[in-house]
């Protein structure tokens, strides 16, 4: 009989351990350096577009699957834009996403790791210096970028997202964003 129950927590321990291995959770914060590509003209007036620089928070998992890859699907809020110049005059155009993107991380080290997949937003907020409210409510695009484990908790990353979808109903833009990220998992 003890046989069997130190067979049984020996079991469950090492299910736990393994467990704890292919599934780890954590938080992500960091920077944008967002702008909006394409021919931006409001009201048949061509403007010129500048970047803003913003932020981004959320949650980040990643489930290894080989022993050199995982998927890492997060969570995101992110702020993306540009600013906008026209005969003198300046605005600022942010738009506030639920980002999901999901990443296939492949390992070319213990520590660095490429990046790649797609990602879906959805508009939760616009804010911009002019009364118009013109931002498509759903945004596809494509990531590609960098990571690097400093230690088996704390991680940083690079990345680079283009929009594959107009980000305004009135202009031809799509959003362009490089990303700077800081991280713990848990």
């Amino acid at each position: 009989m003890k046989k069997i129950i130190l067979a049984a927590v020996l079991f469950i321990a090492t299910s736990a351990t393994i467990q704890a291995q292919l599934l780890k959770i954590g938080v992500k914060a960091g920077v944008n350096f967002a702008n909006q590509t394409g021919d931006a003209a409001f009201d048949g007036i061509s403007v010129d577009k500048e970047g803003i620089t913003s932020y981004h928070a959320g949650l980040v998992a990643e489930v290894k699957l080989l022993e050199k890859f995982s998927i890492q699907p997060e969570l995101l809020y992110s702020t993306q834009g540009a600013t906008y110049k026209s005969a003198g005059e300046e605005f600022k155009n942010e738009l506030g996403y639920l980002s999901i993107p999901v990443m296939a991380k492949f390992y070319l080290s213990k520590s660095f790791s490429l990046e790649l997949g797609p990602q879906a937003s959805f508009l939760l907020s616009e804010r911009n210096d002019f009364d118009v409210k013109n931002g498509e409510t759903f945004e596809f695009g494509l990531n590609a970028g960098l990571g690097f484990k400093i230690t088996e908790s704390i991680f940083v990353q690079g990345r680079y997202g283009l929009g594959l979808t107009e980000a305004s109903k009135d202009a031809d833009v799509k959003n362009s964003v490089f990303q700077l990220s800081a991280g713990f998992m848990f």
